[in-house]
């Protein structure tokens, strides 16, 4: 089977994890404005075309270039009841040979936070993860003082495991982050974040 015809489809309770189509500028643009204010904080800064349509565009193509290689797996969540777009979640940096690897990222709508949305969305990546493309390790990176995002990483398994100075440039500034893995065969144990 040809990757480039691979379809993404991922199921919940609540949602359906799929990747980005062009339909989707609107309310993606729409959810991304109003959530400004309670996203930047937390995220490089965005580019100058980032709410543009052709920026949107180039997104698009990305993500379909990038499911078509195995490098990323960018998904849209998108809330069944009322199919409308409430965030995002993307393993990237996919790493295949003896690391079976990738990097996950996401964020959630300020309207749609503290729901559980991000848990069931990263819970349902972490198993296709596992399960659809064969991987053995997760990781997630955030801000020491991002307790939503630390407590969404530990409920869905992911452990501590130290920190990375200065790892990502955030609203403009280096920012030191905290460090989190998932392993699909963890002998671990519980670790407490430091």
């Amino acid at each position: 089977m040809l990757l480039a015809r691979r379809k993404v489809r991922i199921e919940t309770e609540r949602l359906t994890l799929r990747p980005p189509q062009h339909a989707d500028y609107t309310p993606w643009c729409e959810l991304r404005r109003a959530s400004a204010e309670g996203l930047v904080p937390w995220e490089p800064a965005w580019a100058a075309d980032h709410l543009t349509r052709k920026g949107f565009t180039n997104r698009v193509l990305w993500a379909q270039r990038s499911i078509a290689q195995d490098s990323a797996l960018p998904l849209f969540l998108i809330r069944r009841e009322d199919q409308r777009l409430i965030g995002a979640l993307t393993l990237d940096n996919i790493r295949r040979g003896p690391a079976q690897a990738g990097t996950l990222g996401y964020w959630m709508g300020q309207p749609f936070q503290r729901q559980g949305f991000m848990r069931e969305a990263l819970s349902a990546l972490v198993h296709h993860a596992w399960h659809g493309l064969d991987l053995s390790r997760l990781e997630a990176a955030c801000l020491p003082e991002n307790t939503p995002s630390r407590g969404v990483l530990e409920a869905c398994g992911f452990k501590y495991e130290g920190v990375a100075q200065s790892y990502l440039q955030i609203n403009g500034r280096w920012r030191t982050h905290v460090l989190y893995a998932a392993l699909r065969h963890d002998r671990r144990g519980r670790t407490d974040a430091g």
